[in-house]
């Protein structure tokens, strides 16, 4: 399965990007577990994922829990929790 994966604030700085595709190991169900995939991909993954109560999820644009399911999802958003002003 092939899933698109967005990075904002914080996040996408530690990563390095903004998006990138990966095809995703069966195993992978939820953004918790994806989350912990992608961790292992780069230092840079790591530090941005590692601290899972600092980030906030969307699964097809719309919030979600990090044990929601991805079945069938075509996005997944990463993002530190936004705040008003």
């Amino acid at each position: 399965m092939t899933l698109t994966i967005l990075y904002f604030a914080w996040v996408r700085e530690r990563i390095g990007a903004s998006e990138e595709a990966v095809d995703l190991p069966q195993a992978v169900a939820t953004p918790r577990a994806l989350a912990a995939w992608l961790a292992e991909r780069s230092p840079g993954h790591r530090a941005a994922l590692s601290d899972l109560a600092r980030i906030r999820v969307a699964i097809d644009q719309e919030f979600a829990d990090l044990d929601a399911s991805i079945a069938g999802a075509r996005e997944v958003a990463f993002f530190p929790p936004v705040t008003g002003g």
